[in-house]
């Protein structure tokens, strides 16, 4: 997986960072040759909704169906345990054109399974090495990714609204970041969504020692397709939100 580029979203319930992973995926499958691996590990599996997917099968469900065989003693092998979750993971992914989706899910009980937990974490692990590039729009903080996805990510890309609320969860993620030594990146910065002018950037500068990858103005577009429910990936290319998103994944090296 050494050449697998691992980005990561995450920030408050809110602030437009499901939006932001779907344009991001709509830029990375239609502007280069690279296979894309979308994982959505938002419990609420709001990407695939803003895709325009339909999620059948999450990793979660897996997770839970070799619980219950566990529990009735009905479990196999390792060797066996490995291909039948290797096959069960394949047939969660959903092969779209340009990407692949996959859907974490939402545990419903936790439990103290830590072996079926690490297995699941190792074999995603596996398959987003088969991909170039492996974008995940998270739950509020990386822990939670760190845990549940994936060991480590290449950029840990923050989301935040102009709310006092929305930078100081940012701000939280990161002081997370930096001092669990659990939790890997490379690098970090942050995204500023719904933002009314360059003062508001200026004045968040102030407010946070992050690298503000770029901001995003208010998008109408944007909010028109969010309440009808249609799937971004419809978005014209002539939208200005895709303009700075593509800047910002042009600085991060991983689109043309």
């Amino acid at each position: 997986m050494a050449d697998t580029k691992i980005l990561a979203l995450c920030g408050k319930g809110g602030v437009g960072k499901t939006s932001v992973s779907a344009l991001m995926v709509k830029l990375l499958s239609e502007r280069n040759d690279r296979k894309i691996l979308a994982i959505d590990a938002d419990p609420a599996v709001g990407l695939a909704t803003s895709l325009g997917i339909t999620v059948k099968k999450t990793v979660d469900d897996i997770r839970k169906g070799l619980i219950t065989k566990i529990q009735k003693g009905e479990s196999q092998g390792n060797r066996e345990t490995l291909k039948l979750l290797d096959y069960e993971l394949f047939d969660a992914l959903h092969e779209c054109e340009g990407f692949a989706l996959l859907a974490i899910g939402r545990p419903e009980d936790e439990g103290c399974f830590c072996r079926v937990n690490n297995l699941l974490k190792d074999i995603i692990g596996d398959l987003a090495g088969k991909f170039d590039i492996v974008l995940i729009d998270g739950e509020a903080g990386i822990e939670q990714i760190n845990r549940r996805v994936m060991k480590t990510v290449d950029h840990l890309v923050l989301l935040s609204d102009t709310s006092a609320k929305g930078l100081n969860v940012a701000n939280s993620i990161a002081h997370v970041a930096r001092d669990n030594k659990a939790v890997g990146y490379t690098d970090m910065g942050l995204i500023l969504n719904r933002v009314m002018g360059g003062h508001e950037v200026e004045d968040i500068r102030t407010r946070t020692d992050l690298d503000i990858y770029g901001w995003i103005g208010e998008d109408e577009t944007i909010r028109d397709f969010d309440f009808k429910g249609t799937p971004l990936t419809g978005i014209p290319d002539t939208s200005p939100t895709l303009a700075v998103i593509a800047r910002v994944l042009t600085k991060m090296g991983v689109l043309p």
